[in-house]
This record gives structure tokens, C-alpha cells and sequence, in this order.
């Protein structure tokens, strides 16, 4: 974030509709059509299918816009992997300077001085993350500069504690350059530039100037440098927003929801990990092994907050830190912190944006299943591009090399189905342009599918976007897929309007045109299943239930379906499957609590029952819910519960038993969303990734509970 203090607004707009192509670029960076003679770049091929590289320890690498970005947005997915012994470098694109005033809320204002509020910020920063590796929050830092691509240099500050290290990068590009250049520009315009700023008390006293192809070089080198196993950014294509008496546009930029900053850093992040990827493949002969993950911004202000009270006070402990106060003897003689920020004014702020962690991508960062032999398959994305593991051997929990399918530079997570051939299909969101200059910035969801089953894919093909305006193509969301037996498969996305949009693959092989499915506004995040008449189901969250398309009968067409009974979801993706009875069965949080509930769908269709749920009173925890049925020889099935718990691990629950919950014997640390299902054998399995970016699978011991 950065303070927003005296900066002005603009009109509030009537509408999505009305949004003109100035506005629209300045949401975002669009691509404008004007003749740009941007400097060549190398990318990720999407026909390239060259082997990784070995697997490395972990590290967690962050680039944010501004200060406190990561502190709000990113955590607590990073508070767990540093506490895991993750390292962590942090990347600060901005000086945060904003207006240049540390406002201390019911205070004069003070007096300006850039220089010294963006030191202040870095100072706050140190705090945090002191505190965030176990240090006392005013433990020196080791400085010094770092000289980067492209001839700039920037700020580094260290600190370690054991296993435990922290590496914070600052930048400091001005938020306001010379000729009223800012980020969005400097995304957009090809000859565009920006200066950095010399923060008060920086070892760093060298004015750098930012190109376009400067920061995506200097970003690419800082990946090339640390070989992050795990990546955090912003969102690059954030929700349009229609800002009204309901929903002020305070400090949305355009006719996004999201600032004007946190935008295009992710776009040069996306870019940067593309060129990195190219670059390292063509000089090693293989692509570099890593996930990524985008965290939504303001978006968080718009949504139910998602986060229990529990979780809120673990993020507000490093904001705290952060914010600082006054009186502090920090050692930092331009400030001790975001006085702004300070006490308790984060958990006070109607905005909220300390209440919520939400994915730009969610669903599960790998999908599973088992081959024809009985071996489990992941699929994943790793270095942008789809990957395939397998099992060395039915049930052995041992994974191979990870086999490169190409198709990238991909979203995070992908959509796997078999049809009822057995032919497996991959589907993906794929940045198919991500250039800027004035040039291709845009999104299509591509598939891969298999020629016969467990045989050799054939290459990837673009199944397009529900949008047809490249703008608008970039909001839609990760595709999920589900296969009927009638030979059909059947996608869906999220579109930009908020709503669902589907296409069919008929039994013959081919695809059917993009259709809306209408419906009310419904977050990112789908969920599809089948029931136990395989009709198609499908779940989105939005404001104040949970959504739902469903069939008539199977091989009806899928339309909205409302269910009345459900309470408001607090943002994350919901859990299905058939529970105890056969009934379709919901799991799903409400806003701002630890403990889910369980919601049965009736026989018609047309509402729920909330079940006894015995299991899921002790199932603390937040974000996602992942939900599988297992049968049970002679015994009633079972519809166990996958999550993570408050302290940021994996948990597995039945619940309808009332037991406690079960945990691995190995603290496995998920990186986004793990995956349930049951293998080839009917025994449960959890499926997820770890910060290095390799799986683990955990099938829990017969006789555990589950």
C-alpha cells in the first residue's frame, strides 16, 4: 500500500460500462494500439519442454509495489514459510513516498519530506520482518548496495536468525517522477522513464533511471540471483469495480480495484519471471523450478472478509511492528515506522484489508489422480510451464522427475479431467500476451489432451476467452473442468462481469461456442462436481450465499440454479462432495470464522439442510476447504475434510464423526491449496506442494480415522 493522504479522486463512475481506454490503461496498462518499438525480450516458448533443473532449497521471493504490500496482501502465507525456515528476499519496486507526510492520525499534519517518509517506511519494514524471524524488532541490520542489470543499484538490508533469514531490496523508484511519470506509464509508454529516490539515511546515494526493459531486466536479475523456489506478487489483472454510494472508490485507481501501483508491478513481475525463464533455459538447457502465487489488493475492501479473528491478529502483530510509533527508539533518525499504520488503526480501518488473504489464482496448486497402473498423477505448473509427476509405483508416495508439458507462461494451478475414454485433459489460463509498450497484454485459456488414454499429448490448443475485448479478457479466472459419462467434458471460467461462463467439449471431440450461464456476482474460485445422478454442480462464492448451476438431468443443459438456506461464504472456494447419505454436500466458512459448517443439498434441488457437521466444530482454521467421499466396505461412506489449520499446516477431518482432527507426521508446509481425493486403491490422499516445488502426497494409516 501507500498512503494515501492527499491525493485526489476522480469523478466516481456511473458504471463499468462508461469506462473510457485512458481509464482502462491506467486500471491496468492496456494494450492501446499504437506503433511501439520496445527492446526484444526472451520469454517462455510454450512449445518448450526441456527437464528443470534439480530441485534446490527452498526460498521465498516477494515483489511488491510499496512498503506493507506484502504485510497486508501476502500474509500469512509468508509469516508460514519464514517461520518453516524459509528464507525470504523481499522486493520494493516503489520509495512508498507518496505525499512525502509520516501523519500520525489525530496530529497536525507534519511537514513533507519524501525522503525521510520513505526511510521511515524501510525502517518499519526491518521491525516486521525482525520480528517475523524470531529478532527483537530493533536488532541492527547489516546494509549495503546491490548492483543490478541495466546499471542501477539499490538497497539491501539483511538480518538472519539460524535457519531463519530475511533479505529486503529496495528499489525506490518515486512514485511521482520527472514529467509526472508513474508505474502505469512506465508499464505502457515506450519511452517512458523514472527516476529512484535516495532515501534519508540509505547506503544507497545513486539516482538510478527505470526503463520499461530497466526493471524487467533488474527484477529478472534479482530471480536469477536468489533461484526463489516460490514467488509472491500482486495481482496483474485485478476486478473491475463499479464504485457507487455502497462501494466509495477511496483509494481504487481507474475503474479497478485495486491501486495504481500494485498493477503494474505484477506485470513487470509476470514479464521479469518470463525472461528469466527464457533466459535460464537458454543458456543451462533448462527452465528453473518454481511456483508462483498472486495475492489480490484492495480487492480485499470489496468481498466478505475471509480471515478468523485468530489469523487477523498474527498479520496485525507484523503490521504493528511495521507502523511503529513516535516514541520509539528504533536507531532510524527519520522515523521508527508508518505512523499511520501504528496500534490498532489497521484493525479500526472500515477498508479492512488486514482481514483478508486472497488468491489471484486459487484452487489447488496441484491436481491429482491416478494413471491406468494405479500410480498417482500430479499436475502442476512449475517455471510457468505444466508439469506431470507420477508415482514410481501404486501407493509408494515417491514422486519422479517432474516431466515438462510446456504450454506456459501459465497461471499458477490447472484443471485436470479424464473424459470417459480415460483420455486426460489439461486446462490452463495462459498469459498469451504479456508485453506492454503499448503492445499484447492479454489471456486465453488453452487444453491439453491426451491422444488415448495414458498414451502422448497432442500440442496445446487456445480454446479463447468468454471476452471478446482483450481488456476485459484479462479478468477472467482459472478454469475448472468436470467430465460427464455421457462423453462430454464441460468448462468453466469466471468472466469479467463477475459471472460464469461455459464452453462444451462434445462426445465427438468438439468444442461448442462461449456461453454466459448469468447468474449473481461471484468471487474467483470454482467448484464443480458431480452429484450422485452425475448431474453437473457448480459452486461460486459470492456476497451473501453461495451460488449454484446445476442440470435439470444429465446431458440438460447447465443453468443457474439458486439454493435458498445458505448463508453468506466468507471468500474462499467451497468443498463438495457426496456425503454419508449420497446427498451433494457443501463445507464452506462464514465470514471472519474459524470453523466451518456443512450444507446438504435437498432431493429437488432447490434448497439445503445445514447437516450435524460433529466433525468440523474442532476444524479451526481458514482458507480453502478441499472435500472427497471415500467408501467404506461394509460401513456407511465417509466425507473427510481437507484445510489448513490456524498455524498455517494441513488438517483432515470426517465430518460427521466428531473426532479430532488428523495431522501428518510430517509438518508438511502447503504452498497455496492442497488436493484430496481417494487413489486407485479407494484410500485417502492429500496431494499438495512444498517450498522447495516439489510434491508430497499423505495417505493417513488404515485405522487413523481415515
Amino acid at each position: 500500500m501507500s498512503q494515501r493522504r492527499g491525493v485526489s479522486r476522480r469523478a466516481v463512475l456511473a458504471g463499468i460500462t462508461a469506462v473510457t481506454a485512458a481509464t482502462a490503461a491506467g486500471c491496468s496498462g492496456s494494450s492501446s494500439g499504437r506503433v511501439a518499438s520496445p527492446d526484444a525480450m526472451e520469454s517462455v516458448d510454450p512449445r518448450a519442454t526441456q527437464s528443470f533443473n534439480n530441485a534446490k532449497d527452498a526460498l521465498l521471493l516477494q515483489i511488491m509495489a510499496h512498503p506493507d504490500d506484502d504485510l497486508f496482501f501476502m500474509n500469512p502465507d509468508a509469516q508460514h514459510l519464514v517461520t518453516a525456515g524459509v528464507p525470504v528476499v523481499s522486493v520494493y519496486v516503489t520509495a512508498g513516498e507518496a505525499v512525502g507526510q509520516n501523519w500520525i492520525p489525530g496530529m497536525p499534519p507534519p511537514r513533507t519530506d519524501k525522503a525521510a517518509y520513505s526511510s521511515a517506511r524501510h525502517q518499519g519494514l526491518r521491525q516486521a520482518y525482525a520480528e517475523m524471524i524470531g529478532k527483537d524488532r530493533f536488532t541492527p541490520w547489516k546494509k549495503s548496495v546491490i548492483d543490478l542489470p541495466g546499471g542501477v543499484r539499490a538497497e539491501i538490508d539483511e538480518l538472519t536468525n539460524g535457519r531463519r533469514a530475511a533479505r529486503l531490496i529496495f528499489l525506490n523508484i518515486a512514485m511521482l517522477s520527472a514529467g509526472n511519470t508513474r508505474l502505469p506509464q512506465l508499464w505502457e509508454r515506450p519511452y517512458a522513464v523514472m527516476q529512484s529516490m535516495v532515501a534519508t539515511g540509505s547506503p544507497c546515494t545513486t539516482v538510478s533511471s527505470y526503463r520499461h526493459k530497466t526493471l524487467v531486466d533488474a527484477l529478472a536479475g534479482i530471480m536469477a540471483k536468489y533461484e526463489p523456489t516460490v514467488v509472491h506478487t500482486m495481482d496483474p489483472d485485478p476486478d473491475y469495480q463499479v464504485h457507487d454510494a455502497t462501494h466509495p472508490k477511496d483509494n481504487d485507481y481507474g475503474a479497478c480495484s485495486d491501486h495504481r501501483d500494485h498493477t503494474p508491478t505484477a506485470l513487470f513481475t509476470w514479464k521479469a519471471l518470463s525472461q528469466w525463464v527464457g533466459e535460464t533455459t537458454r543458456r543451462a538447457g533448462h527452465p528453473p523450478r518454481f511456483t508462483v502465487n498472486s495475492f489480490r489488493g484492495y480487492y480485499n475492501q470489496r468481498w466478505p472478509h475471509n480471515l478468523p479473528t485468530e489469523v487477523v491478529d498474527g498479520k496485525h502483530r507484523l503490521v504493528e511492528a511495521y507502523g511503529g510509533e513516535p516514541s520509539w527508539q528504533c536507531g532510524n533518525t527519520a522515523g521508527c515506522g508508518d505512523y499511520g499504520q501504528g496500534g490498532d488503526r489497521p484493525l479500526k480501518n472500515r477498508k479492512g484489508w488486514i482481514r483478508s488473504t486472497h488468491y489471484r489464482y486459487p484452487g489447488a496448486t496441484v491436481a491429482a489422480d491416478s494413471d491406468r497402473s494405479g500410480r498417482l498423477e500430479a499436475y502442476g505448473v512449475l517455471g510457468l510451464q505444466a508439469v506431470r509427476w507420477q508415482e514410481s509405483a501404486p501407493g509408494s508416495g515417491r514422486w519422479g522427475a517432474p516431466q515438462n508439458l510446456g504450454g506456459g507462461p501459465l497461471a499458477p494451478s490447472l484443471a485436470a479431467v479424464k473424459d470417459a475414454k480415460g483420455r486426460r485433459l489439461l486446462f490452463a489460463l495462459r498469459f498469451s500476451g504479456l508485453e506492454g509498450q503499448g503492445r499484447s497484454n492479454s489471456r486465453e485459456i488453452v487444453v491439453l489432451e491426451q491422444r488415448t488414454p495414458g498414451g502422448s499429448f497432442k500440442a496445446w490448443t487456445g480454446l479463447g476467452n468468454p471476452e471478446r475485448k482483450t481488456e476485459r479478457g484479462r479478468r477472467v479466472g482459472m478454469p475448472a473442468a468436470v467430465a460427464t459419462p455421457d462423453g462430454r467434458v464441460h468448462l468453466f471460467v469466471r468472466n469479467a462481469g463477475k459471472g460464469l461462463s461455459s464452453r462444451v467439449r462434445e462426445a465427438d471431440g468438439t468444442w461448442g461456442k462461449w456461453q454466459s450461464l448469468h447468474g449473481q456476482e461471484i468471487q474467483e474460485g470454482l467448484t464443480v462436481t458431480l452429484d450422485r445422478q452425475n448431474r453437473v454442480h457448480v459452486f461460486g462464492v459470492g456476497r451473501d450465499t453461495v451460488h449454484h448451476w446445476s442440470q435439470e438431468a444429465p446431458g440438460k443443459p447447465v443453468r443457474h440454479m439458486p439454493l435458498k438456506g445458505l448463508p453468506g461464504p466468507g471468500g474462499d472456494r467451497v468443498g463438495a462432495a457426496l456425503g454419508p447419505d449420497g446427498a451433494l454436500t457443501v463445507v464452506y466458512r462464514t465470514p471472519a470464522t474459524a470453523e466451518p459448517a456443512a450444507y446438504r443439498l435437498t432431493a429437488d434441488g432447490s434448497g439445503t439442510d445445514r447437516t450435524t457437521g460433529t466433525g468440523l466444530r474442532s476444524f479451526a482454521g481458514y482458507g480453502e476447504l478441499s472435500a472427497a467421499t471415500v467408501p467404506r466396505r461394509g460401513r456407511t461412506d465417509s466425507m473427510m475434510v481437507l484445510g489448513r489449520a490456524v498455524s498455517g499446516g494441513i488438517q483432515l477431518t470426517d465430518a460427521e464423526s466428531g473426532d479430532s482432527p488428523l495431522l501428518p507426521p510430517t509438518a508438511y508446509v502447503p504452498v497455496g491449496s492442497p488436493a484430496l481425493l481417494t487413489d486407485a486403491a479407494h484410500r485417502l490422499c492429500a496431494v499438495g506442494l512444498s517450498p522447495d516445488a516439489t510434491p508430497w502426497v499423505w495417505r493417513p494409516a488404515p485405522g487413523s480415522g481415515a
